[in-house]
């Protein structure tokens, strides 16, 4: 049956070995910019997927919430998936899943292995970098305790509960409030497991209001802000964990120390965008937001490659991950009718005041029709705010926001009359409004 899947959704694969537009990965930002490319010039597009189906991540995302923004209404992440996998049946889109791509030379040459077709050389006049990202292990922040089994990312059980069919645990202790870790408290309790806690190294979660509701008060599950934990008990399975609080530095305070026993573990600790394939492309990287510099049109630093969604920045909406897409595929397939856009005036972007990173970095004016949108994070909550973009000492523009919040990218949107003024840098700054 599995091969006659593959065969069925593979046999308009044409086997050509050049193309207009080639995208890596098939998620939603992967779907959002080949369907762009295709309604902005270029005449044959190709998207690599080295899953068995198409959708990424949001195929494990049985939970509602998904679509407000971008579709106007509420559907779940295989619904959300659905509605572009049918936009992108209905043209001449070529798809390859099954299939990993090993390497991406600057020539735009992509090599991959696939389950079908064996070792195939693409070669693509412009490429999307659409792979997404990974979750923080147990590795990554280096938890004490010893191995016994039983430690999971949230990611991974959601996968083992929503795809596999297995849980993870019946006693379970939550590290991290990042929006998958929530998620998940709410799904292993529907599923019949005790959320013992979820324990938050940060004065703050790191989640959406709303999933902190959702999630947690409507199930009375405990969220411990400024706590971590700071053992892992077990043998051969997980038996207890010991929760400390932390001090202003994230230090454990000696004697704050809680037993929760537990036979399941779940990480929901951070994602990192998937760039090994960028690094070794040689796209010039932003050591903020751990992915490619991009110009306004997604455009990376090598000319002709562009890159959206999470292998840029990690996004908390797929709402904005299929817009910020939708804009590199419009980026490709512009470039491969029109080539390369002019560099003459070049604005580049600054995290001022209380922001981690701006995205795009690097903004070309010529290449602006009506406004340029800047995405962004602050380092810290703040209520009541003033979000300033500058020139030097020439204020561009001025927002008001009634508070701002790590967890949440903010956006603004620059018109090209404003974006005039600025000469060679735009300082983003979000500072307390004291009127």
């Amino acid at each position: 049956m599995v091969l006659i899947f593959y065969v069925e959704e593979q046999r308009r694969m044409t086997m050509n070995n050049k193309y207009d537009v080639v995208v890596i990965g098939g998620g939603p930002a992967g779907l959002a910019s080949a369907m762009a490319a295709k309604q902005n010039g270029a005449k044959s597009v190709l998207i690599i997927e080295r899953d068995k189906e198409l959708g990424g991540i949001l195929n494990q995302c049985i939970h509602n919430g998904f679509g407000l923004h971008h579709f106007k209404e509420e559907l779940t992440g295989p619904e959300y998936a659905g509605k572009y996998i049918d936009e992108v049946n209905k043209t001449d889109i070529d798809i390859l899943l099954d299939t990993m791509v090993i390497e991406i030379t600057p020539d735009k040459m992509v090599y991959c292995s696939s389950s079908i077709h064996g070792y195939l050389m693409i070669q693509a006049k412009s490429i999307i970098l659409n792979m997404g990202c990974r979750e923080r292990t147990r590795g990554a922040i280096a938890i004490p305790g010893t191995r016994a089994s039983g430690v999971f990312t949230a990611g991974a059980a959601q996968r083992y509960v929503n795809i596999e069919g297995y849980m993870p645990g019946k006693r379970v202790v939550i590290l991290g409030s990042g929006d998958i870790g929530l998620i998940m408290a709410r799904r292993m309790t529907l599923e019949g497991a005790k959320v013992l806690a979820v324990v938050e190294v940060m004065p703050y979660s790191n989640g959406l209001n709303r999933n902190i509701v959702q999630c947690l008060h409507d199930y009375d599950i405990p969220l411990y802000l400024s706590h971590t934990i700071t053992d892992i008990v077990g043998k051969s399975r997980v038996e207890k964990v010991v929760v400390s609080k932390v001090d202003e530095n994230r230090n454990p305070i000696e004697g704050t120390e809680m037993e929760f026993d537990c036979d399941c573990v779940l990480l929901s600790v951070g994602l990192i965008p998937e760039n090994e394939l960028s690094n070794d492309l040689g796209v010039e990287m932003d050591s903020r937001t751990h992915g490619p510099i991009v110009y306004e049109n997604m455009e990376t630093s090598m000319e002709g490659v562009f890159a959206s969604g999470n292998v840029v920045h990690v996004h908390d909406l797929v709402d904005f991950v299929s817009l910020e897409s939708e804009k590199a595929g419009m980026g490709a397939g512009r470039y491969v009718s029109n080539g390369e856009v002019s560099k003459d005036r070049v604005v580049k972007t600054i995290n001022g005041d209380n922001i981690s990173y701006v995205v795009p970095q690097y903004i070309r004016k010529d290449n602006v029709e009506k406004s340029v949108e800047l995405s962004f994070r602050v380092r810290r909550p703040t209520q009541q705010v003033n979000i300033v973009v500058r020139d030097g000492d020439t204020v561009i523009a001025k927002f008001k926001k009634e508070h701002v919040i790590p967890s949440e990218m903010e956006k603004v949107s620059i018109p090209k009359v404003l974006l005039e003024k600025a000469d060679k840098e735009l300082v983003v700054s979000v500072k307390e409004d004291v009127q």
